[in-house]
């Protein structure tokens, strides 16, 4: 089976910084990917090039089949099929919860108001907050703003989810809401990249852990590798219990 993301030595530099130095990995439909690693060693630039908010410089990305590297990219297109949530929720305060998941829908999708209201529904009864749809995001906890945002993208029907730290914002029980979420979301089979400092959640849900270590893929395997690393770049990072 074909991989529904592909990155081959892509590179990326910001000024004279080089960020990404020929990142390669492949991601399998309904795997669930977990890239760990230091502040600055390229994860979170790594996951904005799959979304091109990031241009790369060289290599090349592949998104359920389309070349994202290509100018021509028909980038309405791929963000249909790549939802991405930061850890800022970027959700809009003048608009309730189901507001801020319908503005899409209706304006991209193209989808009627019943239609749209009916994806809302089925979203926010997805991440748990159903009983919120009337709720403006000051009136919610950070826990359930970042839920808003994972619905908001879910409501598009993506075939893969970007997810950049979206817990490294909240406090240990709004970070275990939001990861149940993400847990139900891997269990279901959705396509899923994250980006996270949660070692123990990546260790128990992710099909495949990534080791970036100065702009490149430095260990792979699954959640027993955090067990046994082979590097001792990998193992002093996990000592620092980051």
């Amino acid at each position: 089976m074909l991989p529904i993301v592909k990155l081959d030595q892509v590179c990326k530099s910001f000024g004279s910084n080089q960020v990404l130095k020929g990142v390669s990995f492949e991601v399998a439909k309904g795997e669930m990917i977990a890239i760990i690693g230091a502040s600055g060693s390229g994860k979170s630039t790594a996951l904005r090039c799959i979304d091109r908010l990031e241009v790369i410089d060289e290599g090349s990305i592949e998104v359920c089949g389309v070349r994202v590297d290509n100018p021509a990219v028909d980038l309405r297109k791929l963000r249909q099929d790549v939802g991405i949530v930061f850890q800022s929720y970027n959700l809009f305060p003048h608009l309730t919860v189901e507001e801020n998941i319908v503005l899409a829908l209706r304006h991209v999708k193209k989808l009627h108001r019943s239609e749209a209201h009916e994806t809302a529904v089925r979203v926010l009864k997805q991440v748990g907050l159903e009983e919120k749809a009337d709720a403006y995001p000051e009136q919610l906890s950070g826990g359930q703003q970042q839920r808003v945002a994972i619905a908001r993208s879910l409501a598009m029907s993506p075939k893969v989810m970007l997810f950049d730290e979206v817990t490294s914002a909240l406090d240990p029980q709004l970070t275990g809401e939001v990861l149940r979420v993400m847990e139900d979301l891997a269990a279901g089979g959705m396509t899923m990249l994250l980006v996270t400092h949660e070692m123990a959640f990546a260790k128990r849900v992710a099909d495949r852990i990534i080791y970036m270590h100065q702009g490149k893929v430095w260990e792979t395997g699954p959640g027993a590798m955090l067990d046994a690393p082979t590097t001792p770049e990998l193992k002093a990072f996990l000592d620092n219990g980051l």
